[in-house]
């Protein structure tokens, strides 16, 4: 992947030359992004220039609404991977405070020497740049003057809403992981594997206990079916996978949610590293059992039906 993993101030963009951009968080990449990012390649081929994806980080809302969080979709990482694998530069832009204040023709002036702009591609219900000023109709009244192109994107719709990262935040909050699905995305998890009170090996399944470094967009509680993601040295690209999200009632009262993953027939020591998971089905709520027998039992019947509907059977 070319773009750095750190976010960058306009200032101090890569050396691009000519290029068609489009700029947002991106989060998730679903298939209102796509959308764009493929009308962005498109209109970059047409003007012989690169597409670039400029993308935020962190989240203006997070700037704009003091004390707001907002729930990841993916790590920034991966989101910047995902739209190289559409054949796009990814370069993520530090949304600051002095980025704030800039109307949306001197962001686009910040842009030079790095970016000779020849083009702009974005949502007709987008706008950007101080008081949202950028709005379509300005740009193009700008880009007229000023020589480069506005394609404009009509929003993606999935059972008569328009796809939007919050949208999917709302999905997933709800369990609703095949609405997700269709929307584009698959729920994905990745944290940093850390030491736990190691009492899944006691009883047959050893669960590793993620840490995260991001905040993710969690389902509700409960019990689901995933893979692992590519990329954790020595396990399997897409090895089948449990997934608790919990407080572990059987052992604690009102504790702290937690997300351990089993890997399904696999077994080894991955702590401290970083270990990502897809999550494909959801099979069960979180219950409080009577003790550690009848969690086991249900562990294994969840292993069980974890199995047939990752294909294992």
């Amino acid at each position: 992947m070319s773009a750095s993993l750190r976010a960058v101030a306009l200032a101090d963009l890569p050396s691009i030359g000519p290029g068609v951009i489009t700029l947002g968080v991106f989060d998730g990449v679903h298939l209102g992004h796509r959308a764009i990012l493929d009308a962005t390649r498109v209109a970059a081929t047409e003007h012989g220039a690169r597409s670039v994806a400029l993308v935020f980080d962190p989240p203006p809302d997070e700037l704009l609404r003091p004390g707001t969080v907002v729930p990841r979709l993916a790590p920034l990482d991966v989101n910047l991977s995902r739209i190289e694998a559409l054949g796009i530069r990814a370069v993520p832009i530090r949304f600051d405070e002095p980025l704030r204040e800039l109307t949306a023709e001197a962001f686009l002036e910040a842009l030079s020497p790095a970016i000779e702009l020849k083009g702009l591609a974005m949502s007709r219900r987008s706008a950007f740049g101080r008081d949202r000023g950028g709005t379509v109709e300005q740009l193009q009244a700008l880009g007229a003057d000023r020589g480069f192109a506005v394609a404009v994107v009509e929003p993606v719709e999935v059972d008569g809403l328009i796809v939007s990262s919050s949208r999917i935040r709302a999905t997933i909050g709800a369990g609703d992981l095949p609405a997700a699905l269709r929307l584009g995305v698959t729920p994905f998890l990745r944290g940093t594997v850390v030491t736990g009170d190691r009492r899944g090996r006691q009883m047959g399944f050893p669960t590793a206990n993620l840490r995260f470094e991001y905040p993710p967009a969690m389902p509700p509680l409960g019990i689901y079916a995933g893979r692992a993601a590519p990329g954790i040295r020595g396990v399997p690209n897409g090895q089948p996978s449990l997934i608790s999200i919990g407080t572990r009632p059987t052992f604690h009262e009102g504790g702290e949610v937690l997300a351990e993953v089993h890997l399904l027939d696999w077994d080894g020591d991955l702590y401290g590293m970083p270990l990502g998971v897809e999550l494909v089905a959801r099979l069960r709520d979180e219950r409080r059992f009577s003790g550690v027998d009848a969690l086991v039992q249900q562990m294994r019947l969840d292993a069980e039906m974890g199995r047939a509907v990752l294909g294992m059977t």
